[in-house]
C-alpha cells in the first residue's frame, strides 16, 4: 500500500533531483556559508546561460575556438572563487555577509550583461527589450570587437546583423530601428 502511494508522488526524476540537492546543498553551505544557496544557484544559472549564449554567438560569428573556451573555464572558476574570498573577508571582519552579497550580486549583474550581449550576437535580439539593449550597448560593442580580433571577418559579423555597433556615433537601438523599417 505504501509503495503505491509513494510511487504516485515520487518519480525517478524527483528522486535524482533530491539526491543531487542533498549532495550539493551542504557542499555549497560549507564553501560559501550557510543560507547562501539561492544566490549561488542564481550565479551558477547565469554563468551556464552565459556559456550557452556565448557558444551560440561564437558559432554564428564563426569565431568558436577551443583555446578561447579553455580560458572561459578558468574565468568561470575565478568567478566562482570570488564569493568564497568575500565570505572569508566577511568572516575575518565579523560582517554578516556584506562583502559576499556585494561581490556575488556584482558578478551576477556583469554576467547577466554578458549573456544578454551574447544573445544579441547570436541573433536572438527580438526577444530582448529595447531598453535592455540600450543598457548593454558598451558590452555589446566590446564583444563584437573581440570577435573581430579573434578572426571573424567583417562580412561574417555584418551578416550576423551587428556590425553597426562599431560606429560610436549611433546607438544600437537606433541602428535596430532603422534596420526594422
Amino acid at each position: 500500500m505504501y509503495k503505491q502511494i509513494l510511487s504516485q508522488y515520487l518519480s525517478e526524476g524527483k528522486l535524482t533531483a533530491a539526491a543531487v540537492g542533498a549532495f550539493f546543498a551542504p557542499v555549497i553551505d560549507s564553501i560559501y556559508g550557510g543560507g547562501r544557496l539561492i544566490p549561488i544557484a542564481l550565479l551558477i544559472a547565469v554563468i551556464v546561460l552565459d556559456w550557452i549564449t556565448g557558444i551560440a554567438a561564437s558559432h554564428k560569428d564563426k569565431t568558436y575556438s577551443s583555446e578561447y573556451g579553455m580560458f572561459g573555464v578558468l574565468r568561470t572558476l575565478f568567478l566562482l572563487a570570488l564569493p568564497v574570498l568575500a565570505k572569508l573577508l566577511d568572516t575575518m571582519l565579523s560582517m554578516p555577509g556584506l562583502f559576499f552579497y556585494a561581490i556575488t550580486l556584482g558578478i551576477i549583474y556583469h554576467t547577466w550583461q554578458s549573456l544578454t550581449a551574447n544573445a544579441y550576437r547570436a541573433g536572438w535580439e527580438k526577444w530582448i527589450p529595447k531598453s535592455v539593449i540600450e543598457h548593454i550597448d558598451s558590452e555589446l560593442k566590446a564583444k563584437v570587437e573581440r570577435a573581430t580580433k579573434r578572426g571573424s571577418s567583417p562580412e561574417t559579423i555584418k551578416n550576423s546583423d551587428h556590425t553597426d555597433l562599431s560606429n560610436d556615433n549611433e546607438s544600437t537601438t537606433n541602428k535596430r530601428k532603422s534596420n526594422n523599417g
